[in-house]
């Protein structure tokens, strides 16, 4: 039997993990007046748990963001629109050069817009599939409500070309189709789990992967290996975690996903041949005084990867 070293050394050379610090909270509300939202200390906060050594990865950089503004009013539009547009073009530069030198990018965010530029990154490459394991469908747009806001709660309504500007950075008019899009976690009731059903975007709520994880990942490979994309990224928003074990998200929610159903889903996809690239969003160091859900996260993140 090898040592843990030798085990490593294996995990590297299998999957060359390029780790990113996407530290951007622009895609999210004020936490509270005179405040911004702590998920850009979270790259930093994983980096404090060793995650890119034990992982192997190698140094991929920072890509910092523009000023967070917290102004925002009813007909505005995105809140930092212009902001999250530029972040998303050198986001998706820097993961478009790991994607060509056939790097497995892990994007550390942030809050769920960096998906944006990611998603932009695949889109300039060819047709690729999202996984987006989320506990909320991130759906909103001007098709189904009054208003739009913060990024983040749009940001796969982004994606598949219902944003706005957004939507058509590059030449693109959306950067994922919805054929290629699978939603994993979100709870039972989400507001926009019927239109999502409509438009034949696939879904699996939390409670139909809890004790199941292993058979929903196997499923969706089953999926992705028939849709005809070229490879696959998954997005993580921790928000997916039920909020007993995970509380520091701007949106904790009961009836989520326990650790061992967020491993049991993850490896299984980190692990397969068409998996391109994955990002971890909007878990937030300020909810987390004593650091213990950031070893718990990266725990878990080695778990999967390293199983």
């Amino acid at each position: 039997m090898g040592s843990q070293a030798d085990k490593a050394d294996l995990q590297e050379a299998s999957r060359r993990i390029a780790l990113v610090d996407a530290p951007s909270n622009l895609g999210l509300r004020p936490p509270e007046d005179g405040s911004v939202p702590g998920c850009y200390k979270a790259p930093g906060a994983l980096r404090d748990r060793r995650l890119r050594e034990r992982l192997g990865a190698e140094e991929a950089g920072v890509v910092v963001p523009p000023r967070y503004r917290a102004e925002w009013w009813p007909g505005y539009g995105i809140r930092n629109r212009e902001a999250i547009a530029q972040y998303s073009v050198s986001l998706a530069r820097r993961v478009g050069r790991l994607l060509d030198e056939d790097a497995l990018p892990l994007v550390l965010g942030g809050d769920c817009s960096i998906l944006i530029g990611n998603a932009l990154a695949l889109a300039d490459r060819g047709r690729f599939g999202l996984a987006f394991i989320d506990g909320h469908s991130d759906f909103r747009h001007l098709g189904n409500s009054e208003a739009v806001g913060a990024a983040a709660g749009e940001d796969l309504a982004i994606v598949t070309g219902r944003g706005g500007d957004l939507s058509f950075l590059g030449a693109h008019k959306g950067y994922i189709r919805d054929e290629d899009a699978i939603v994993l976690g979100i709870r039972g009731d989400d507001e926009y789990l019927g239109e999502l059903q409509a438009l034949g975007i696939r879904s699996e709520s939390a409670p139909g992967i809890r004790g199941q994880s292993e058979r929903v990942a196997t499923e969706v490979l089953e999926w992705i290996n028939k849709s005809g994309v070229q490879g696959f990224w998954i997005h993580l928003d921790v928000d997916a975690l039920d909020r007993s074990i995970m509380p520091a998200v701007d949106t904790p929610e009961p009836d989520g996903l326990g650790w061992t159903d967020l491993v049991g889903l993850l490896t299984p996809l980190v692990s397969s041949p068409l998996a391109v690239g994955m990002e971890v969003t909007v878990f937030d160091p300020d909810l987390d005084p004593d650091g213990s859900l950031a070893a718990a996260l990266t725990d878990q993140l080695v778990a999967a990867f390293q199983p």
